[in-house]
């Protein structure tokens, strides 16, 4: 049996880990750091890979973040819906949408280059690349 650790691809996604080796980090500070969330590494400290894998490739993502946007909106405005008996006005649904997208932009930028990482690249898990460091 081999003792080396094989990481799970939902654990790494979750993490923000190097989608070649699932080991390295791939944002400098964490998302909770509002005075840097946004500080990406170029390349992985453990595999080398280069995140940015083609001239403006992130760019992408922002269509990534609508669709976690637009679906946090949903959500959010079925919630106030059913748990306002039906009679929330106009404001009863814009604060709590509002709220909820201003509060999630650190994880929305986040997570929308991840997936785009991980999805929407050719880049794939390699095992022989796990913990070389």
């Amino acid at each position: 049996m081999c003792n080396k650790y094989e990481p799970s691809k939902g654990l790494a996604v979750l993490k923000a880990k190097c989608p070649q080796c699932q080991s390295g980090k791939m944002f400098k500070k964490s998302a909770l750091k509002l005075n840097g969330f946004t500080e990406m590494f170029d390349t992985c400290s453990v595999c080398g890979l280069t995140f940015e894998v083609e001239p403006g490739f992130f760019w992408g993502a922002m269509y990534v973040s609508y669709g976690i946007t637009t679906g946090m909106m949903l959500v959010i405005g079925v919630l106030v819906y059913t748990f306002s008996n039906h009679e929330a006005r106009f404001w009863g649904y814009i604060i709590p949408i509002f709220l909820a997208m201003f509060s999630s932009i650190p994880f929305t930028y986040r997570y929308s280059r991840v997936l785009m990482l991980y999805y929407f690249s050719p880049v794939r898990f390699n095992k022989d690349l796990v913990n070389n460091k």
